[in-house]
This record gives C-alpha cells, structure tokens and sequence, in this order.
C-alpha cells in the first residue's frame, strides 16, 4: 500500500487489519514499530521494489503534490503488472488536479483489475494541518474562490471503507466489474453551509471570505504550496462555483452497505479538533 501514512491511507490499514488482512505499508518515514512497514519513494526506484516483492493487490496514492504524478506512477505499474499484481485501487478524485491525472486513471482502469476511485472533497480538509483547517483553527475564517458552488464532501472513513471492500473481494480474470467510482458524502455544501454546520455543532464561529483563483493561490503559497501547485488547487476550487462538484452519488453505502457519514456527524466526530486549546 502506498500512501499508507496519510487521511486514506492510515484507515485502510485500520480497517483491513481488524478483519485479519496483512498489509504491508510503503511509505517515506515507515513506522520503526510496524514490521510489514517499508521504506518507499515515489522518485527513487531502487525502494519500489520492497513495496511490490510478494503483493497481488494494491492500494495506490500517488505523489499529492507532484505536477505530473504520472511520471514517476506508470513505470511502477508497469513493474507491479510484471510482478504479478492482480488488482490496484487508485485513489483519484472526483475532480483531477494535475494535467496528467486523467491518464494515470486511464492507464489504471484499462489494466485488468484496475479500479480508480475519485472522491469529492475529503471533510478532513477542514481540519488542520490542511490550509482550510489551519484557517478555521487560527482566524476563524474559511478563504474559497467557489462562491457558493456546493461540493459533495465525503469523509475519508468512508473511501477508506469503500477500498477495503474492493481490495478484500475475489474476482475472476472474465468477470465484468465496475472500474470506475465516484464517491460522495449523503449531501453537497457550500462553504457557507459547512461553515455554518462547524459554528453550530462544534461552537467554533466561523466565517467565509469569498476571493478569487489569484489572492487564493497566493494564500496557499504562504501554508508552505509550492507556486505551481497552489496554481493548481486555487483553479480547482473556483471551478466549484460552476456547479461542476454538486453532485452525490450512492457508492458508499452500495460498497459498504451503510449509509455515508453525513457532514454533521464529521463535525461531531472532531468536535475537539477546532478548540481554542487545539490552536
């Protein structure tokens, strides 16, 4: 498993290894206390092959703030297809951020037993340490350029879930199975109607300043973004405000059999997390 240190990641190996699934967990800074951790860098070849050695099934994260997570994805595949790897999940988004995501995903959904997962917009980004999060936490203020435009938030407990669910189900090499799925929470919300839901449920006011796709890309740069892709996440954002994320859909409880976590029950969940004494 790639990525198996961040939001996504470190819930899948909750999940898989509560039901008696080893995994093993490739990363930059493994954990010394986990066994089946090992070293890996998505820019340096000689650690993938540890991450491969002895794996049929893998989820796969690509560099997040690569500008090009192809370039150094696809030769992995191509090494993991070599090795005998029978099924990769790809975590995706709903809406691709790099130029070159589309054909990563592509490549992954035309290889057998390649699934691409593209989730909205993760509900954890309004916790810190993510820049939405830290804005929340230190000013009290959510900066967007989507005006009211309302994105199907999901929390990534439940892409988490819904990739356990396709990592742990057999499947022939002539089944038909679905390749590709968007992942929603129950409901879309603006800025505005999440900001409300976090000063009602958790106590903590906040409010939104609307700004534009420039000033919120220079935000970004100041939280530690490089230029380029700050460039990239500030055009994603001020897409929303087209209704292009309005939008649900019901792969969660379909793969889980359980209804997805609505925004309020997230809000709840991590209450604590938007405290004065958390700043």
């Amino acid at each position: 498993m790639t990525g198996g240190t961040g939001k996504v990641g470190r819930e899948l190996v909750t999940l898989l290894r509560g039901r008696g699934v080893p995994v093993r967990v490739a990363s930059r800074t493994p954990a010394a206390e986990d066994p089946d951790a090992v070293p890996f860098d998505w820019f340096d070849r000689d650690t993938q092959a540890a991450a491969l050695d002895g794996q049929d099934r893998i989820f796969l994260v690509a560099p997040p703030n690569a500008a090009d997570p192809a370039g150094p994805v696809i030769p992995f595949l191509d090494d993991a297809h070599r090795r005998g790897v029978r099924t990769v999940v790809l975590l995706s988004s709903a809406v691709p951020l790099q130029s070159r995501a589309p054909e990563l995903a592509a490549r992954v959904r035309d290889q057998p037993g390649g699934i691409v997962l593209r989730p909205s917009g993760f509900m954890q980004n309004f916790l810190s340490p993510h820049p939405v999060g830290r804005q929340i936490l230190r000013d009290g203020e959510i900066r967007t350029a989507s005006g009211e435009g309302r994105v199907g938030w999901i929390d990534v407990r439940d892409i988490a879930a819904c990739a356990a669910a396709l990592l742990v189900t057999d499947r022939t090499e002539t089944e038909v199975d679905q390749r590709d799925y968007l992942l929603t929470g129950p409901q879309a919300l603006s800025y505005t109607e999440a900001a409300a839901v976090i000063s009602a449920t958790a106590g903590k006011p906040v409010r939104v300043v609307h700004t534009d796709e420039d000033a919120l890309a220079a935000d970004l740069q100041t939280v530690g973004f490089s230029p380029e892709f700050a460039a990239i996440y500030a055009r994603a954002d001020a897409g929303a405000r087209s209704g292009r994320d309005d939008v649900v859909s019901t792969v969660v409880p379909d793969l889980t059999g359980r209804p997805a976590r609505t925004f309020e029950q997230f809000v709840r969940d991590h209450a604590a997390r938007w405290s004065t004494a958390a700043a």
